[in-house]
């Protein structure tokens, strides 16, 4: 039963308490519950207290359910798909405390179950639900045997998601013991390993920084098997190195400063590559972005041989909402009908 809906006095006292974290919210809760049941205002069964048994099983959800969506993204990324996200979407934000993943996992679950269990099952299905495509897009789908498990659990917590236990829905999920994994794709490597590596950069002082971040590029090209090649040196001339895609080469030009690059650096990297043969392409890739200048005056009355990439565009890619070789292939396309050097992935999507 939803306690907001005992006493009307209570819609003031959650104003009141509403701005402390989930773990004060839920203490203050119940000793607000315990206060109403003494004075005979309410009977204490009308709320949930929970028992050794849904303790136990709510401590084996979270665990079962730790990998399914992150505690927190960085601050590119959908923060609908995380945790709190969830909890905002049914109406339990207050709930989520933050800190320590599984602690607060925990707090999150037991809190709405005591407090509104009414909307248990809603976050329990909304986890779900938003954790299929993204751990499908991190190419680790999530298994019938973790839902069964799953049901398992709400089911000792008193509860059953009919949604959940649908056999049409549990057979459209892999089983562990199909999932084999091809002897190619085991050697690509894993994109959360890669996004490990791309936060790890920000850390970084400027110098080592910028070689890491070719190293990185390096590796997310051989996922999506690109043939990249290292840095190399011409005629006194540094590339940062080049990649293949549908045929054709790609020279790289890649930048992690605290500063837009700008018309300038452009003009020069589409040097290097018109240099080269009249089939040459080049791909600058600057994490913070161009100046609105520098595209500008670039865009006007030249032909470009290069296309742009900037962070966001890398996020996107990371975050499974497209591919590199689909954003690459678009940006190319759009710069051969508009000269544009530079298109926002938001456009392309």
């Amino acid at each position: 039963m939803e306690v907001w809906h005992i006493c009307p006095y209570y819609v003031i006292f959650s104003e009141c308490i509403n701005s402390f974290d989930g773990f004060r919210y839920k203490e203050l809760t119940q000793f607000y519950l315990r206060v109403l049941a003494i004075i005979g205002v309410l009977n204490i069964n009308d709320f949930n207290i929970m028992k050794l048994q849904q303790i136990r099983a709510i401590s084996e959800l979270t665990n079962l359910l730790y990998d399914f969506l992150p505690g927190s993204r960085y601050s590119y990324a959908d923060q609908s798909i995380t945790f709190p996200g969830c909890a905002a979407k049914v109406g339990v934000s207050q709930l989520w405390q933050g800190g320590s993943k599984r602690p607060a996992i925990n707090k999150l679950l037991s809190g709405t179950l005591e407090l509104n269990n009414a909307k248990f099952c809603n976050l329990i299905r909304e986890i779900i639900k938003t954790a299929i495509p993204y751990r499908m897009g991190k190419a680790n789908p999530i298994t019938r045997e973790e839902i069964e498990e799953i049901n398992k659990k709400i089911h000792e917590i008193g509860f059953r998601i009919k949604d959940l236990v649908d056999e049409e829905f549990l057979k459209t999920l892999p089983q562990k013991e199909s999932r084999s994994v091809p002897t190619e794709e085991k050697k690509v490597i894993d994109t959360i390993e890669l996004v490990k590596d791309y936060m790890d950069i920000s850390s970084m002082d400027p110098q080592p920084r910028g070689y890491a971040f070719e190293k990185f590029l390096n590796k997310l090209f051989v996922k999506f098997q690109f043939s990249p090649r290292d840095a190399f040196r011409i005629k006194g001339e540094q590339i940062d190195g080049s990649f293949e895609l549908d045929g054709q080469t790609y020279l790289l030009e890649a930048k992690w400063q605290a500063k837009q690059s700008a018309q300038d650096e452009l003009l020069i990297f589409n040097g290097k590559v018109e240099g080269k043969s009249s089939w040459a392409r080049g791909v600058f890739i600057s994490y913070i972005g161009f100046t609105d200048d520098g595209l500008e005056a670039f865009s006007r009355g030249k032909r470009t041989s290069i296309i742009g990439l900037n962070g966001v565009d890398i996020f996107f890619v990371l975050e499974g909402k497209i591919s590199l070789s689909d954003l690459i292939k678009r940006k190319a396309r759009r710069a051969v009908e508009t000269n544009e050097f530079f298109v926002s992935v938001h456009e392309l999507l």
